[in-house]
């Protein structure tokens, strides 16, 4: 078993590279499957010992990653191995000598199983599929344009989305994992193309739906969010990230698209797209490229600001570009999911006294979300799903309940582990 204390007061006094421990380090040589043990014992089997302070060095290609919680008793702790892009089928064995609670997160934050209770001397298995992606693109042919990479800004560089490893977070009140399986797979993926409110926000306590999406999924597909804070249609294209999405692609795969918040802004003239007609031939662009690669597109309605009238009712900040989705839905037959009509449900059953709650900067924010906020919005997408993507719904985890964005849960009773990475800065984009 590996509890969470004993990673952490092993990495506050590791070397960045090395290990201060009379275990050898032991480097894991190329192969389709990785295996590792974290307990005490002699390891299983076919699975790499790994000792408890083996910091991540590229040369051996699996270790713990060095964090702000490394010295703090009892915070979450990052496991990465080195592994090709690609999807993988991560299989966990949770749990060990002690009693357990473990919530899980790949990447930058993805939620992939929450709350994973094991009674002491127990384990309890978790599957789930994790996407890995770096920046780099094929290059073009001689003389064609293109780029041999995404263009990342700079609170990009460095994010786990875009490197070459796949790092999973363990978080929660009694995080441990006793063994840990990846191996590469092929399955159905379901990418992700939007701004700050739908990708994987790096730092607590900022969060979106996309990052929360995984959850509730099984385990046989896989969530790919490309979003990324302040990107309109125009950038998403100009910076290659949709050149990246579409490299990857492939017949059967779904690409839910969710813009508005930045394409309506005239004062950023270079990405500006007016709802009446650019907006709405760059989404009908995005649907034909998904769809030439025998792709699927659904189409994502922006989810309001939070700015009430009167009267408790939400206001609408985005003029007609909501309108506009719905237009190219009904002219093209990619479907719809009409997150401003769930996210208003939202809001005024929370209403102006509450609403905060489900919001960053602590409720000064009124673009972004926080944990909760995120969380109820996935369901939100999840019930658009159900309602207007059947063949995608049929991947979603069995025996889930069915969700009232009129009734959410309450955001004083919400719970989830927090992730060890925090930033005050505000995403950008508004």
């Amino acid at each position: 078993m590996l509890p969470r204390r004993a990673v952490l007061a092993a990495l506050a006094v590791a070397p960045a590279s090395g290990w201060a421990t009379s275990w050898a380090a032991e480097p894991v040589k190329p192969m389709q499957t990785w295996a590792f043990d974290f307990g005490d014992d002699k390891a299983a089997p076919g699975h790499v010992r790994v000792a408890r302070d083996a910091v991540y060095d590229p040369a051996v290609g699996h270790g713990f990653e060095p964090s702000p919680a490394s010295s703090v008793v009892g915070g979450p702790f990052l496991f990465s191995i080195a592994v090709p892009e690609g999807d993988y089928r991560v299989t966990l064995e949770l749990g060990g000598k002690a009693a357990s609670d473990t919530t899980v997160k790949a990447e930058s934050r993805r939620l992939m199983a929450e709350r994973i209770v094991a009674k002491a001397g127990k384990t309890a298995t978790v599957e789930c599929v994790v996407n890995v992606r770096t920046a780099a693109l094929a290059a073009p042919p001689p003389n064609a344009p293109g780029g041999v990479r995404v263009l990342l800004n700079p609170r990009e560089e460095g994010s786990y989305d875009w490197d070459d490893k796949l790092t999973l977070e363990f978080c929660g009140p009694a995080p441990a994992v006793r063994r840990l399986r990846v191996e590469p797979v092929t399955v159905p993926v379901v990418y992700l193309a939007g701004d700050s409110t739908v990708t994987d926000q790096r730092f607590e306590p900022g969060a979106s739906w996309g990052q929360m999406l995984p959850r509730f999924f099984k385990p046989d597909v896989s969530v790919a969010n490309h979003a990324e804070s302040g990107e309109t249609l125009k950038s998403f294209l100009f910076e290659h990230r949709l050149d990246k999405l579409l490299s990857r692609i492939k017949p059967g795969d779904w690409l839910l698209i969710q813009f508005g918040h930045n394409d309506q802004k005239a004062n950023w003239p270079q990405t500006y797209a007016e709802a009446a007609t650019t907006y709405r031939d760059y989404l009908k662009a995005y649907i034909g490229e998904a769809r030439r690669r025998g792709a699927k597109p659904v189409l994502v309605t922006s989810m309001h600001r939070r700015k009430f009238d009167a009267a408790g009712r939400i206001v609408n900040t985005h003029g007609d570009y909501p309108e506009a989705v719905r237009a190219v839905g009904r002219e093209t037959g990619a479907p719809v999911i009409d997150l401003l009509t769930m996210s208003a449900a939202f809001y005024e059953a929370l209403g102006p006294a509450d609403a905060w709650k489900a919001f960053g900067d602590g409720g000064k924010d009124a673009t972004h979300h926080n944990n909760y906020g995120a969380y109820v919005l996935a369901e939100c997408v999840v019930t658009g799903i159900r309602a207007e993507v059947p063949d995608l719904a049929a991947h979603l985890l069995d025996g889930l309940p069915p969700f009232d964005p009129a009734r959410p849960p309450s955001p004083d009773t919400f719970v989830l582990a927090p992730s060890v990475a925090h930033s005050t800065e505000a995403p950008r984009g508004n």
